[in-house]
């Protein structure tokens, strides 16, 4: 039905008839002469009427959004538009054929738009009609192109695993499908395709990958969905160097096919522990430095409450030096953050200024003169400079200075959006403690190999216990997660009863995990990339829903198609399920 795309004509095609078809995105009516942009997802051109054309009366009737397909001769534009791709010539209408109308769209079809993300969704269809969201989703191909033709190269296979699988212990809460065939029991929707993929290692396949769905039923939040798509792989007879070196080139070839951008590896690494120490988080954004200090030992001679609770407690005092802010940020703002803060559980913030000859604050009175030219010189003090401090346990105050860190460098402008700034997090903890259950649980799961140094340990001392575990962060978002998994069957065992499982539950849970590492296990690891999120921070989005299709809206609802819904009363009674209301 067409000659050329819409972003396809040139000075070289002028005096060519060409046809093309698309919506209409615009339409300007000067004294007779009609003017009109053409859209489809290649790009837009410009047509012109004029109004001795024999359709110039049908032209006139055209509206936004309506469906055409035109043939006309390529001219040169008298007002040519730098703008556009295809701004220096237009198309003279000479046949017009009309495909569909439109009623007045609900939403303005440009990339600008003042619909509000809700009623965005409901009309999704005409969301995606927008150029931006065109050109997000046509990069998430090239990002999903890329990774197919970088594994297929380096001889992995690419392997669908169940979506309807098994009930597993820890990770978020999953979504469970009822069976008819046996009532009263339940499937659940993969978290991640765990075990299956160690499994196909088990059965010798050595290098496999998948772009695979995944579900959890976790608070929605900007950069995650109910509904996910992860870069999942796995190898066999690999350490972790291996897997370093196997991403860190799948990231480059995304890098050069979807942006064209050359990315220097290999990527920076910081153990967890520094990262906490200096960032107070797992995901730090390297793009601007702000790191935290400990102030601790500095602290445990400051008469201040606050203080001294948080250390007789065990816990810690850390401060982040916020430079050429103090006249920046006002009583106000410091306000706002503890207000924030209160959902890391934190009391509140201490707050210092210097204005280049006396230091003034909340907790300036309860330091002496020695311990002010103390804390001038551990945070290298200049004019206009700013601290604050937050004291107690380290759960609460890395999360809240890491709050404080991350509002400012958005604030102040430190963060350059044009840099990527990618690094691994490793040596992670094997265990974490948890309060409410009184026990240990896998940091990230109980497949997860302990460092040979730290085998002895899983349960005698579990606290010292370090894994074979790798994160890869990107601008402050966990990109990816995995790990060297156990392949020995005592170990795995050791494991499974160092985070409280009896036999019975190991037995009903994994019971065809645990006799497939009888049968001769490769050593093995893997890891699996957020695809949704990856393609956000290529995109430069703001939400993970702008690269996503059709994504569910912030309290997990698809407002487009009304789901979720009530069932038919036959349907529930056929799956002998009965709703309390």
């Amino acid at each position: 039905m067409r000659t050329y795309k819409n972003n396809e004509l040139r000075m070289n095609h002028i005096g060519q008839t060409v046809t093309l078809v698309g919506w209409v995105a615009k339409v300007r009516n000067l004294g007779g002469l009609l003017f009109l942009d053409l859209r489809d997802r290649y790009g837009i051109t410009q047509l012109t009427c004029k109004p001795e054309n024999p359709i110039h009366s049908l032209a006139e009737t055209l509206r936004n959004e309506y469906v055409i397909q035109v043939t006309g001769i390529v001219v040169e534009r008298e007002s040519k538009n730098p703008n556009m791709e295809t701004g220096d010539i237009e198309v003279e209408i000479k046949q017009l054929n009309l495909l569909s109308e439109a009623n007045t769209p609900p939403i303005i079809i440009a990339d600008k738009t003042d619909a509000l993300e809700d009623f965005r969704m409901k009309y999704r269809y005409l969301d995606l009609r927008r150029p931006m969201m065109q050109k997000n989703l046509m990069l998430r191909h090239q990002i999903t192109r890329a990774v197919r033709n970088y594994f297929d190269a380096l001889d992995f296979i690419e392997i669908e695993t169940p979506v309807f699988g098994k009930s597993t212990p820890e990770g978020a809460r999953e979504y469970i499908v009822p069976s008819r065939v046996h009532p009263g029991e339940f499937y659940v929707l993969p978290q991640s395709p765990q075990v299956y993929k160690q499994l196909l290692m088990v059965a010798g396949f050595e290098k496999y990958y998948q772009i695979v769905k995944c579900f959890r039923d976790e608070d929605l939040r900007a950069d995650r969905q109910m509904e996910f798509t992860q870069i999942d792989l796995e190898m066999s007879f690999v350490d972790e160097e291996d897997i370093y070196k196997t991403i860190e080139g799948m990231m480059k070839k995304i890098f050069k096919d979807a942006l064209g951008l050359d990315l220097v590896t290999p990527f920076k690494r910081i153990s967890f522990d520094d990262s906490m120490e200096l960032y107070g988080t797992d995901k730090p954004d390297l793009r601007f430095d702000l790191p935290l200090t400990n102030l601790s030992a500095f602290a445990k001679d400051v008469e201040f409450i606050v203080f001294q609770e948080a250390l007789n407690e065990g816990g810690i005092v850390k401060g982040l030096k916020i430079p050429h802010a103090a006249t920046h940020y006002s009583r106000k703002q410091i306000d706002a953050w503890t207000e924030d803060i209160k959902k890391f559980k934190a009391r509140g913030l201490a707050w210092l200024k210097y204005d280049g000859i006396t230091l003034t604050g909340s907790i300036v009175k309860y330091l002496s003169e020695d311990q002010k030219a103390s804390l001038m010189q551990l945070f290298a003090l200049e004019k206009d400079d700013m601290v604050v401090i937050c004291a107690g346990k380290k759960t609460i105050v890395n999360p809240s200075l890491s709050y404080v860190r991350n509002f400012v460098g958005r604030d102040l402008g430190l963060i350059d959006e044009s840099r990527y700034e990618i690094l691994w997090i490793v040596n992670w903890p094997s265990f974490e403690y948890n309060e409410e259950l009184g026990r240990y649980l896998a940091a990230h799961h109980p497949f997860t190999s302990p460092k040979d140094d730290s085998k002895d340990l899983i349960l005698t001392a579990p606290e010292k216990c370090y894994s074979k575990c790798y994160d890869i962060v990107m601008n402050g978002y966990e990109l990816g997660s995995g790990s060297i998994r156990i392949h020995d069957q005592k170990l795995q065992a050791d494991m499974f009863r160092a985070i409280g499982l009896s036999e019975d539950n190991i037995k009903r849970k994994f019971g065809f995990f645990v006799d497939a590492l009888k049968f001769g296990t490769p050593p093995h690891g893997g890891i699996a990339l957020g695809l949704d999120r990856l393609a956000m921070i290529l995109t430069h989005s703001s939400s993970i829903r702008d690269v996503i299709a059709f994504p569910k809206s912030a309290n997990a609802i698809d407002l487009m198609t009304e789901a979720p819904s009530p069932l038919d009363p036959k349907l529930l009674a056929d799956l002998k399920i009965k709703v309390d209301q």
